[in-house]
């Protein structure tokens, strides 16, 4: 199964989704307000903490996670980097998969450079939702968890193929 959470501490809130290996990959959807005005490494350790809840709430087998981006500034980037440490230590015992924005836009729409908007509004259509999730980061945690769920059956599908030509 798949979980993938990401972390905005500019605005302070955190999104993740989980999945059970494509039944159900909403399962799970979470968005809340993690802490707001708070020092960096409050947020952080408020992050860490929450990320281990989801994980503990939904016992994945691996994680998914958004590579590292280039951000708007230096200070940005840096944020950025101590939030996905935080989530990478709360996920220490999982296997971790990395996906890159563009990755994940092009397996979920078709196209690399989406916008948001087309974004979530796949992963509504892709999990049978009356409308897209409601932030902007629960919908991208949900977009790599597909998008990790579509790679690993894509995977199985080519040792299935690969193996039935070699025996």
């Amino acid at each position: 199964t798949g979980s993938r959470a990401r972390s905005r501490l500019a605005d302070h809130r955190l999104g993740s989704g989980g999945g059970d290996g494509g039944q159900a990959p909403g399962r799970g959807l979470r968005d809340r307000a993690v802490l707001t005005r708070c020092p960096l490494v409050l947020r952080l350790q408020t992050l860490h903490r929450e990320i281990g809840e989801v994980i503990r709430r939904l016992h994945p087998d691996e994680v998914a996670v958004e590579s590292v981006f280039s951000a708007v500034s230096a200070g940005a980037a840096l944020t950025l980097g101590h939030a996905r440490g935080a989530v990478l230590v709360a996920a220490a015992d999982l296997p971790v998969a990395e996906y890159s924005p563009r990755s994940v836009k092009q397996a979920l729409t078709g196209y690399g450079a989406a916008g948001k908007g087309s974004v979530a509004v796949m992963v509504a259509r892709r999990l049978g939702m009356a409308d897209p999730p409601a932030s902007e980061d629960a919908s991208d945690a949900l977009a790599v968890a597909i998008c990790h769920l579509d790679a690993r059956r894509a995977k199985a599908r080519l040792a299935r193929a690969t193996q039935g030509r070699s025996g």
